[in-house]
């Protein structure tokens, strides 16, 4: 059974597939079809809609997310807001009345999606009062593409929107709406089974069990990679373990030697930390992923794929990051450099699963800088990413950490170009090793991305783009990190 409230009124959905959308349960059982399928990839956001979960206080937070790789059974607790909920009567939301007078929809098949993006925005800005600047104003529409291109009237609309009167629908101005979802997400972390194979263990030991009954399970989280196997590849799904309920993988814990991040916790509530103490890392964020992905793509899932061009890995491995995998034997900790075994092939052992990832404290001197290739500047994946972390004392390199992404079968250090920079001052000479060593660290295959030596060029240069700004400042280099 998939409890949940649609636009303000309760839905009980049963025998519902564990491989089924969320897309799917809205255009097939439910009869919602304002939601449109594009690209089922998660990448066109014309399937965007916005979910609403209670935050601590009970009040209903809403995110916008790809309906497309949602799995249905997630919505259990939640409050789901549609295209077709926004309206109170004839009364358009500000969002919809703004789209019809600044004329930002053509065809019409993307705007629902833009409209939900925007309606997450509005929401926002509504609890948070902010300026409505470009910059947020692109990061909200990043996930969202128009092919009419009709992006100037779409702009348009969003920067006039809240000019308009504040025309909520109804079940906004529901009073019991918010308790009741509230309730709904509480009795859900009680629910186990769930219907077929799809289970939701409320706690660490229950997760245990599950992974000791059926270590074949797959483990779903985000889903933002996992879902493409049922919608690009058309594979059946049909045993799933959910993690977002276990509690100690939603945490984010501040010690002595840095932060413990729960591997379930998403790159949104992520940011805030990567922000302030990891800015290198925080811009990487907005090229990692559209806001859709974000709100639901996790740091665990990204590690625990495995993927050679996965993006963050070889941040975590230039910064030194550890993790804690456990399972029915009881956890234990390694180093991350120790995870990635093979192309797509990790430490974990039968039934185990990744649970926090630690983020270590940087030393003051120590500087970070990551730089992602694509052949788009946002929300592509990666054709080489680089990740360098340093210090630089008394004239001279100390602790170089050269990890990339997209060089190898995995995501790995550069042993023999760090080694040649290690205790060396940052000289064209010293670099001119390095550069030359990294064809001793790496033969990269050559894809749709680019080929082995365009890669080796690629990665040469971005040794060199460090050498100029170590050359120019001994600060942390400033350079932004655009596609080639």
């Amino acid at each position: 059974m998939i409890d949940f409230y649609l636009n303000g009124r309760r839905q009980r959905c049963a025998d519902v597939s564990a491989d089924t959308s969320l897309l799917e349960l809205l255009r097939g059982p439910l009869g919602q079809t304002g939601t449109k399928e594009g690209c089922a990839s998660g990448d066109c956001g014309a399937c965007t809609v916005a979910i609403g979960e209670p935050d601590a206080n009970g009040e209903l937070v809403y995110h916008s997310a790809n309906a497309c790789i949602v799995p249905a059974h997630q919505l259990n607790g939640c409050h789901l807001a549609t295209v077709e909920g926004l309206a109170r009567g004839d009364a358009l939301h500000p969002v919809q009345a703004a789209m019809v007078d600044y004329h930002a929809s053509q065809c019409g098949f993307c705007t629902p999606g833009i409209v939900m993006s925007l309606f997450t925005l509005h929401e926002s800005q509504r609890r948070a009062p902010a300026p409505l600047t470009p910059e947020r104003l692109e990061a909200a529409l990043g996930g969202n593409l128009c092919r009419c291109t009709g992006y100037r009237p779409i702009r348009d609309a969003a920067l006039r929107m809240n000019e308009y009167p504040d025309t909520h629908p109804s079940w906004a101005e529901d009073p019991t709406l918010a308790g009741n979802v509230a309730a709904l997400a509480h009795d859900a972390t009680q629910r186990s089974p769930a219907p077929g194979h799809y289970e939701v263990p409320a706690t660490l030991d229950a997760l245990r069990d599950l992974r000791r009954q059926r270590p074949e399970a797959r483990l779903v989280a985000g889903a933002t990679d996992l879902w493409l196997e049922a919608t690009q590849q058309l594979k059946p799904l049909d045993d799933l373990i959910d993690l977002r309920r276990v509690a100690e993988l939603q945490r984010i814990e501040e010690t002595a030697e840095g932060w413990w991040i729960g591997a379930a916790v998403t790159y949104a509530r992520l940011e805030p930390l990567l922000v302030e103490h990891f800015p290198a890392f925080a811009h990487l964020m907005h090229r990692f992923a559209s806001m859709q992905i974000r709100n639901r793509a996790t740091l665990g899932g990204n590690i625990a794929n495995a993927s050679p061009i996965g993006d963050t890995p070889p941040v975590l491995l230039a910064l030194d990051a550890r993790l804690v995998l456990d399972g029915p034997q009881g956890p234990r900790e390694l180093p991350i450099a120790e995870f990635f075994l093979d192309y797509k092939r990790t430490a974990l052992n039968d039934g185990e699963f990744l649970r926090a990832i630690l983020l270590p404290r940087r030393s003051e001197p120590q500087k970070l800088k990551v730089w992602k290739i694509a052949k788009r500047r946002e929300d592509d994946i990666s054709a080489v990413l680089a990740a360098f972390a340093w210090r630089l004392e008394d004239g001279l390199l100390h602790d170089v950490h050269l990890a990339f992404g997209g060089m190898a079968a995995i995501p790995r250090r550069a042993a023999s170009a760090e080694a040649a920079l290690e205790g060396q001052a940052p000289t064209a000479a010293a670099f001119a090793a390095a550069k030359a060593a990294l064809r001793d660290d790496f033969q990269p295959l050559s894809d749709v991305r680019g080929s082995s030596e365009y890669r080796l060029t690629v990665a040469a240069n971005l040794l060199e783009r460090l050498r100029l700004g170590l050359d120019s400042t001994t600060a942390e280099v400033s350079l932004d990190a655009y596609a080639h």
